[in-house]
């Protein structure tokens, strides 16, 4: 199935997708996605028609305003992509930069789009001032403007009139999450950058998102989390603690691209954590299993 991506994004699940989606529900009434990012689940929930509603939330405030006007304002955002684009004829990096400064001081969503298609693998990356600092990729000039266009519009088809895109914080959208709702998580990955990660804005505390997941368990909701994971020997993420009585599937990503830049055989392993509501719902889910994707993804 062919399904739309407006913009890449580093971390992005759009290609792991299919194989979470087989461990939610066939039919249910809303995806809450409190980590959004590209919304990537939620666009791929909708294409196989599986939740009624949808309600996309990322803290990173000019992402979610720029999923929100995909979905609401395609043409509009479509437009302004275009302009921008074949804006950067004569010199394409100073283009850039420029338009970085220009998101910098104002914000705009709009300029944002642009910036995540020409910037490095789609990377977003800011500095300590909260700053967006990537540099842009010189080697491509980003998604052209009538296959952007078609995305945007693709997407937008799927999730208008049945979507709300939020900027909160994400214990905010649990608290108002119900027992109608599958919830699925794909927060910062701990101890992948040191003691700060230039790649959100934010993290999270570790023990406020346990203590988030036992007070969704408390309430018997159906939650789903993408985590931690390893590559190689390699592992990425705190342990989630065993009382939580979660359910581990392993998603076998294939090999890694980073290694097999770097002449290694190291395979990506990312890990999928079900809560006990929605195991229950679920045919019997060993506490560890493994799927697999046919085509490798950078972890």
């Amino acid at each position: 199935m062919n399904v739309p991506q407006p913009f890449q994004y580093q971390g992005s699940k759009r290609a792991l997708a299919p194989l979470i989606l087989d461990f939610l529900p066939s039919k249910f009434h809303r995806l809450v996605e409190p980590f959004a990012g590209s919304a990537a689940m939620s666009i791929a929930c909708a294409a196989r028609n599986r939740a009624s509603r949808y309600w996309i939330n990322d803290l990173n405030k000019p992402l979610a305003e720029l999923v929100n006007l995909i979905i609401n304002r395609p043409e509009e955002v479509a437009d302004h992509y275009t302009n921008l684009w074949k804006a950067d004829d004569e010199d394409a990096l100073e283009h850039y930069y420029t338009v970085r400064e220009t998101f910098n001081r104002t914000q705009e969503p709009k300029l944002f789009l642009y910036l995540l298609a020409r910037c490095i693998k789609g990377a977003v990356r800011y500095n300590a001032e909260g700053l967006f600092n990537q540099s842009p990729d010189k080697r491509r000039l980003g998604t052209r403007p009538e296959t952007m266009r078609q995305n945007i519009m693709a997407a937008s088809g799927l999730l208008r009139g049945k979507s709300i895109v939020t900027s909160h914080d994400f214990r905010d959208v649990l608290a108002a999450a119900d027992e109608n709702d599958v919830v699925y998580m794909d927060p910062p990955y701990q101890g992948t950058s040191g003691d700060r990660d230039s790649r959100y804005l934010a993290g999270i505390s570790f023990d406020h998102f346990v203590a988030a997941l036992d007070g969704l368990n408390s309430r018997g909701l159906r939650y789903v989390i993408s985590y931690d994971g390893r590559t190689g020997d390699k592992s990425y993420g705190e342990p989630l603690p065993a009382y939580l009585n979660l359910s581990l599937v392993e998603l076998d990503a294939g090999r890694s691209s980073q290694a097999t830049l770097l002449g290694r055989e190291e395979k990506t392993v990312e890990s999928l954590y079900l809560s006990p509501a929605l195991s229950a719902e679920l045919p019997p889910v060993p506490k560890t299993m493994k799927r697999h994707l046919e085509q490798s993804v950078l972890f």
